[in-house]
């Protein structure tokens, strides 16, 4: 469980990401999450926006979830958030740019 005493990370994912490359990835980003605090800054600038990417960004955000994190995206393309949004996940990846935009 994320502590208060935990410095925030900050990591930068680069693409593109084949299927073969989800577990290592995971596992890579679990490492990381275990030194994190609360909030899990993911650059996702260098990644294609594809169903696969998608799919890696929800399963580190499981990840995430289980060891009481949460990842948002950061410099994601509008390709990228639009997948994200069209496959119903824009609340469960939250990226930098939806989080500051007000409520409607």
């Amino acid at each position: 469980m994320a502590t208060s005493g935990r410095q925030p990370v900050a990591f930068a994912i680069r693409g593109p990401i084949r299927r073969a490359d989800l577990s290592g990835l995971c596992d890579r980003v679990c490492a990381l999450l275990a030194e994190s605090g609360e909030i899990v800054c993911c650059d996702v600038g260098g990644i294609e926006p594809d169903a696969v990417t998608v799919d890696a960004l929800a399963r580190l955000q499981l990840a995430a979830k289980r060891r009481g994190c949460t990842v948002v995206l950061e410099c994601a393309s509008p390709e990228l958030l639009e997948i994200v949004q069209l496959m119903g996940l824009d609340r469960v990846l939250p990226s930098a740019e939806f989080r500051e935009r007000p409520a409607v």
